[in-house]
């Protein structure tokens, strides 16, 4: 303060104190404004941090959102890629397994000094290691010795016969032969069926006895699979092996019967498929009386096109389901439904009891939690290893992990399935249940453990991978279907996974490559129909053309309580023990039916 400010002060002490007390009261409020003020830098700064916090956060999640998307896509991508340019095999690359100080025993029958064998060292950049060739066979394989044998002689011309010393006769001194395959092509018959008649001349000419009628009689024709229809059995049977069992269209049918010279339309070919769906649908009823039967059923099922009426042009996606039995009842049953909703298999499986066997489609569950706990679920080992296989291209030190567990399970199946064998050798008597329980044994001892280090593993696995990953993805599927997965081993009839309805739809995918799509509804289910009796026949080993000709020629005129001798197992029986020594027509003289076992 300077001395006019001195001045300037009254010399009254209670005026002094008064300004002082005011200018404290000043200097406090400053003081208070000041504190504020930093409390609200301080905020600040704390709003600034936390909104730095903010997108640091966001910055990461979108870090993450970016790096699942992009592993999503490359898998997606490599899906894409291997489906139209890579190999449809899912094998294991087992040099994955060198990530774990893992090795693989190759196990291969190629010989070593094939060319095969030299292209898959180049591909690999390994020395292949085979199992022994047997070396001693020598020379192509023996003509089957069923097929008839032609002679075809050649023989010197009488020039050449004459000896180039003497000229005399040279004697004949022995021949050489060697067997060719030659093809004949297939060809038409007509059978024309005369049907004799028969009349009384006595009673004709006037008979004491009666009112001068004849009395005629005339034979009897067997029942047709299509009653005054054109077709016989045999080219029933050839034309639906044709379409549905060789996947050609109706078209080239018709081509191929046009080069013979034989004009058939290709609706008239459809017609007579729908006919012969409905003919053989008394024995496809009995196949699935008998596959409900079955302690556990395989179940899947496809897209088939199915032409859209209500649209011009376009098709509807129809389904067909396939439901395989068990070695007790040995069928392999289709079924068609114009969609995919849960009533298609719930519809199916209303009154069944035992095991399913399926993949993680939900139209499933219900019949799972219906109340009565009859159906018990079996989930499908390939489906989880698939997703796992799917994941290999964005995290492959833990696809790998994983699909090491599933291959040594896989193992173990292919050990025991041995080891049945050699029992089987050694005591033809082992009963089908004495082999369940060997399988449920070996697999409580061997495969139980490695599920346990499976399970651990995923639960471990799963706290790490990204949430939105291809791996966790996988991870959750196969946790979520964890004890279905595992089903499996509590019971020797049951198998660990579900292949074996996949390879039976496969029929079904070849053939819409070809024929594109069923006409209509009732197409699908004539068409599930003969699929159900050509892959049954297949399951036996049966030839189709052989035992649909058999079926249709005799289905007709067969009571219902006698349709059992066509199920594949009983008529294979029954064929073995036919002898095959003259061949005999569909339909045999006239008013007789004849057995068609040729």
């Amino acid at each position: 303060m300077d001395d006019a400010a001195l001045l300037d002060l009254p010399d009254d002490p209670v005026l002094l104190q008064r300004l002082i007390a005011e200018r404290d009261s000043v200097i406090a409020q400053r003081d208070s404004a000041l504190e504020h003020v930093d409390l609200h830098l301080e905020q600040l700064k704390a709003a600034i941090a936390q909104r730095d916090s903010q997108i640091d956060q966001v910055k990461r999640e979108a870090a993450d959102a970016i790096e699942a998307m992009t592993q999503r896509h490359k898998a997606e991508m490599a899906a894409i890629l291997r489906r139209f340019y890579g190999p449809r095999s899912e094998a294991f690359d087992p040099t994955q397994l060198l990530l774990f100080g893992l090795t693989v025993a190759c196990d291969t029958p190629i010989d070593p000094n094939s060319d095969e064998a030299r292209a898959a060292e180049a591909e690999s950049g390994q020395k292949l290691t085979t199992r022994r060739v047997n070396h001693h066979k020598h020379g192509r394989r023996q003509l089957p010795a069923h097929l008839p044998r032609v002679e075809v002689p050649h023989d010197l011309s009488d020039e050449q016969k004459k000896c180039p010393c003497c000229g005399e006769a040279r004697a004949c001194i022995g021949s050489e032969a060697g067997e060719q395959l030659e093809f004949v092509a297939a060809s038409f018959k007509v059978l024309k069926h005369v049907r004799h008649k028969y009349a009384c001349k006595t009673c004709g000419e006037g008979c004491a006895h009666c009112d001068g009628s004849p009395h005629i009689e005339i034979a009897t024709k067997p029942a047709q699979p299509i009653e005054k229809g054109l077709p016989g059995p045999g080219l029933l049977a050839h034309v639906i092996v044709g379409k549905m069992q060789d996947h050609l269209p109706l078209y080239r049918l018709e081509q191929t019967f046009d080069r013979i010279g034989v004009d058939i339309a290709r609706s008239t070919m459809c017609s007579w498929m729908m006919q012969c769906g409905t003919l053989v649908r008394p024995l496809v009823d009995l196949m699935i009386r008998r596959v409900k039967q079955s302690k556990v059923i395989h179940t899947d099922d496809t897209r088939v096109p199915v032409r859209d009426e209500a649209v011009k042009g376009k098709c509807k996606s129809g389904r067909i389901w396939c439901f395989l039995g068990d070695e007790s009842n040995p069928y392999d049953v289709f079924r068609y439904t114009p969609d995919r909703t849960r009533a298609g298999p719930q519809n199916f499986l209303a009154d069944y009891k035992g095991h399913l066997q399926a993949d993680a489609y939900g139209g499933y569950d219900g019949i799972y939690t219906r109340g009565d706990g009859g159906v018990t679920e079996v989930a499908c080992m390939a489906h989880a290893r698939r997703k796992f296989f799917d994941a290999k291209e964005t995290d492959g030190r833990r696809s790998a992990q994983m699909l090491r567990f599933v291959q040594r399970l896989y193992a173990i199946e292919g050990r025991i399935r041995l080891r049945i064998e050699r029992r089987m050798k050694k005591d033809p008597e082992l009963t089908r249940e004495q082999r369940h329980e060997i399988v449920r044994a070996a697999r409580q001892a061997r495969s139980v453990p490695i599920l346990n280090q499976m399970k651990a593993w995923l639960d471990t696995e799963q706290k790490l991978v990204l949430p939105r990953s291809p791996i966790a993805a996988a991870i959750t599927y196969m946790l979520n279907q964890w004890i279905a997965l595992c089903v499996y081993v509590t019971a020797g009839f049951l198998n660990i996974d579900n292949n074996a309805a996949e390879r039976a739809l496969k029929r079904v995918a070849i053939g819409r490559k070809n024929w594109l799509f069923a006409g209509n509804d009732a197409a699908g289910k004539s068409h599930a129909n003969l699929y159900t009796l050509l892959a049954s026949a297949q399951r036996h080993g049966l030839d189709p053309q052989k035992y649909l000709t058999s079926v249709l020629a005799k289905i007709g005129q067969t009571p219902m309580s006698e349709l059992d001798q066509f199920l594949p197992d009983k008529w294979k029986a029954e064929d073995l023990n036919t002898p095959h020594g003259d061949t005999v027509e569909p339909n045999g003289p006239a008013g007789t039916p004849a057995p068609v076992r040729s």
